[in-house]
């Protein structure tokens, strides 16, 4: 028994109400209640059945005039499997098992006094057909949060007297009952989270003392929104968010004068904004995002003064972004990303001083940022990228304290950085790349220096000049650090050591000289590091072995020399990525560690090098052997060399013909399993592990391209554990659990070959077109517009 809350209830069986009448009666009732009732809760310990006298003082039992009028063990945390049956207490007014994790069934019934009845947040299931007519008091009734499935109960209509009725949070199935349409008294309805269908009932049009209604997330309904809704005239929360909703907004909308609230969000919403939704003055919060909606923003949104929030972006709206957007006094979110607007940004926006969140990103707007968007600190969010906009920075917003993310990328903004624009106090991502700004890279103008809390800075693509300025080492928080494709000159300061939890270091297309600092061993997290295409010199420093979960270097194009440290090979376990290439290195091709899977091209370009895959004896290259030894004894020591090479090469050959001939008829050797149905074996595996084949290497091993019999093409990734004896269990567990996977958005694990009892070779489906990182982040990428960006992101990304 779980020494936490733990309630048990297998059955509760309430006496009738005849046996009720009295206080004694309700004793008994909740007697046998606490009979099902094992919990180490202090609160449940005060129900002591042996004197049913003391009921009243139990816990969460309350009682008026000797009866017992309420019961609230709610919150308890309690859980267990429950058969309830709840009845016959006529007296009991509020009923609570809120907050709890119960399960099983529940009926409750015969509680003719009943006004408050609450079941959220449990795990009951089954259904909800209960004999209502027999809770003529019943008020309230919160059922959200639960397990329930089955149709929406239809019964529900009886309950003449309820005023709320919450079976949100659900699995019910069907359609909504058209007689939910008679509940006159109604002004609260949640049906949000189920898994409905057909179409919203006009009848729910006849709900008129509604005030709050719930239809949205999960369901899926037909058609469009009922016109018969504009006559909620007293409703004050409309959400139909989420629930596949077509056609176009019903004018008759704007007749619900008392809407603070209107959500109608990710829809199949069409046509235009309707003019008749400014006739809803008292509205707050404006919701039509991610919709298909077209056409220009009405002029009579002016009249929603009292609007703090305005989410109309992802659509197909177009036109000039409306001057009364600047003239609403409280408006405080503003996001339009992801439309066609055009023109410029009303110079007034901002200037109330309430505005919290702005984002235009991804329209066609041009001119200049409004030089008064943060006139009290008051801005936390600006987003305005991929748009149009030219000219600086303002100068303000280097002083904007209340700032924490800016995305103001992918515009043709010109001029230099603000001062402490980098630096500001509260800011958690600064993204200014592919734009044309110019002049160095502020340092920290504040004296007390203090860290700041900067975890995303893009700089990329820009035509920014001078030092990496030494005050970085104030940006301590940093994770991604993008500095690529500028005119940045002079050395890498040591102060770089300080980005003690930076993941991502780019500082690429530069003309960075100088060497490479020792401090760079010092970031520690660092999974991606570029200083390719600058003019660095000197040795690699062996400190940048100590970046042990480093998966991406790139050194190329630089004038390096010397030889690659020894540590990067053996230290650098995770490296799968890395490029050596065109620099003035020596010495011995690295031929173990990660980098002796790395193909040839990633140390071209450095006529030094020298061993096996070079051109060069490394001897020959050096001008001198390696040891004391005589000439003489080289050539003899090379000629055997070069004897049991070829011996070793000829045994080698032997056994993979074996190998290959043992692992295609009897599997003596070789091993093979097959997932799914299959048209290959291990000979046809084998067959594909070819030099020729190999479309990549890394750390894991060599991925070869096959085809099989009939199937097409195949991918067979043969890895590579060194320093491994025997199984890996995990990688046992791993491929067990892929290969029983059957998602269209994995790539599916065929088969696996093992060899000495080790798994060595994993067969996969070939993706032709790659994965879904290089869609995204490759040059596959530039045919993925926003929109679709954003729907994976959103919903197939995770």
């Amino acid at each position: 028994m779980d020494p936490v809350c733990l309630l048990l209830l297998t059955l509760l069986a309430l006496l009738p109400s005849s046996a009720c009448a009295s206080l004694h009666g309700d004793a008994l009732a909740l007697a046998s209640l606490r009979e099902g009732v094992l919990s180490s809760t202090s609160e449940l310990a005060s129900w002591n059945t042996s004197n049913l006298l003391s009921v009243c003082s139990w816990f969460g039992v309350r009682c008026e005039h000797d009866r017992v009028v309420g019961i609230d063990i709610s919150n308890l945390n309690a859980s267990g499997s429950v058969a309830m049956e709840i009845s016959g207490l006529d007296s009991l007014v509020n009923l609570s098992l809120a907050g709890n994790q119960l399960h099983g069934e529940i009926r409750v019934s015969n509680l003719p006094s009943l006004r408050y009845l609450n079941i959220s947040s449990n795990q009951f299931h089954g259904g909800l057909d209960w004999n209502y007519s027999s809770l003529p008091s019943l008020q309230v009734f919160d059922a959200y949060d639960n397990n329930f499935t089955a149709s929406l109960p239809l019964g529900v209509p009886d309950l003449r007297s309820i005023r709320y009725l919450d079976l949100g949070g659900n699995y019910f199935n069907g359609s909504i009952p058209a007689r939910y349409g008679s509940l006159a008294g109604l002004k609260y309805l949640s049906l949000d989270g189920n898994d409905l269908r057909g179409r919203i009932p006009s009848e729910l049009g006849n709900l008129t003392t509604l005030r709050r209604l719930y239809l949205g997330y999960y369901n899926v309904f037909d058609g469009g929104i009922p016109v018969e809704l504009g006559k909620l005239i007293h409703l004050v929360h409309l959400d139909l968010s989420s629930c596949g909703l077509g056609g176009r907004i019903p004018h008759q909308i704007g007749y619900l004068i008392n809407l603070d609230t209107l959500f109608l969000h990710t829809n199949r919403l069409s046509g235009p904004v309707p003019p008749s939704l400014g006739n809803l003055t008292r509205l707050v919060f404006l919701d039509l995002s991610n919709n298909e909606l077209t056409g220009e923003l009405p002029q009579q949104l002016a009249a929603l003064t009292e609007l703090s929030l305005l989410n109309l972006f992802m659509n197909w709206l177009h036109g000039p972004l409306p001057a009364f957007l600047a003239l609403l006094p409280n408006l405080d979110t503003l996001q339009l990303f992801v439309n066609n607007f055009t023109g410029g940004v009303p110079e007034k926006l901002g200037g109330s001083g309430h505005i919290r969140v702005l984002d235009l990103s991804s329209n066609e707007l041009t001119g200049t940022i409004p030089a008064n968007l943060c006139p009290s600190n008051g801005l936390r969010v600006l987003i305005l990228f991929r748009n149009f906009f030219f000219g600086p920075i303002p100068e303000s917003l280097g002083m904007c304290l209340s700032l924490t993310r800016v995305r103001l990328g992918q515009n043709s903004l010109n001029g230099s950085i603000p001062s402490g624009f980098l630096y500001l106090p509260q800011l958690n991502l600064l993204e200014l790349q592919d734009n044309h700004l110019s002049g160095p890279m502020p340092e920290n103008s504040n004296t007390s220096r203090r860290p700041t809390q900067l975890v995303h800075l893009n700089l990329s693509n820009n035509s920014l000049t001078g030092l990496l300025p030494s005050s970085i080492r104030s940006l301590s928080s940093i994770q991604t650090f993008l500095l690529g494709r500028n005119q940045l000159t002079g050395l890498i300061p040591g102060a770089i050591g300080s980005l003690s939890h930076a993941i991502k270091l780019d500082l690429s297309c530069n003309g960075l000289s100088g060497s490479i600092p020792p401090e760079i061993g010092n970031c520690t997290r660092l999974a991606y590091l570029d200083l390719s295409q600058n003019n660095l010199s000197g040795p690699i420093p062996p400190e940048i072995a100590g970046i042990g979960v480093l998966n991406y270097l790139n050194l190329s194009r630089n004038q390096l020399n010397g030889s690659i440290p020894r540590s990067v090979a053996a230290a650098m376990r995770s490296l799968t990525v890395a490029d050596f290439s065109f620099n003035d290195l020596s010495g011995w091709l690295p031929d173990s560690g990660e980098l002796a899977y790395l193909n040839a091209t990633s140390f071209s370009g450095n006529p030094k090098f020298c061993g096996p895959g070079s051109n060069n004896s490394c001897d020959y290259v050096a001008g001198a052997p390696r040891s004391g030894r005589s000439h003489g004894d080289f050539e003899l020591a090379l000629a055997l060399a070069l004897v049991l090479s070829c011996f070793a090469l000829s045994l080698a050959a032997a056994a993979v013909r074996a190998r290959s001939q043992r692992g295609g008829s009897d599997g003596a050797t070789w091993r093979f399993a097959g997932f799914h149905q299959v048209d290959f074996g291990v000979s046809d595996v084998l067959e594909c592990m070819k030099e020729g084949n190999v479309v990549g290497r890394g750390g894991a091993g060599v991925l070869y391209r096959g085809r099989a019999r009939a199937r097409g093409d195949i991918a067979v990734k043969r890895l590579v554990r060194p320093g491994s004896n025997g199984h890996d269990r995990g990688l046992d567990t791993e491929i067990q659990t892929l290969g029983s996977i059957q998602h269209r958005n994995i790539v599916p694990l065929l088969a696996v070959c093992y060899i000495s009892g080790e798994t060595n070779a994993l067969v996969y489906g070939y993706m032709s077109n790659g994965s879904l990182g290089e869609l995204l982040h490759g040059g596959g990428g530039k045919r993925l517009g926003w929109r679709r960006r954003y729907r994976i992101a959103a919903a197939r990304g995770l």
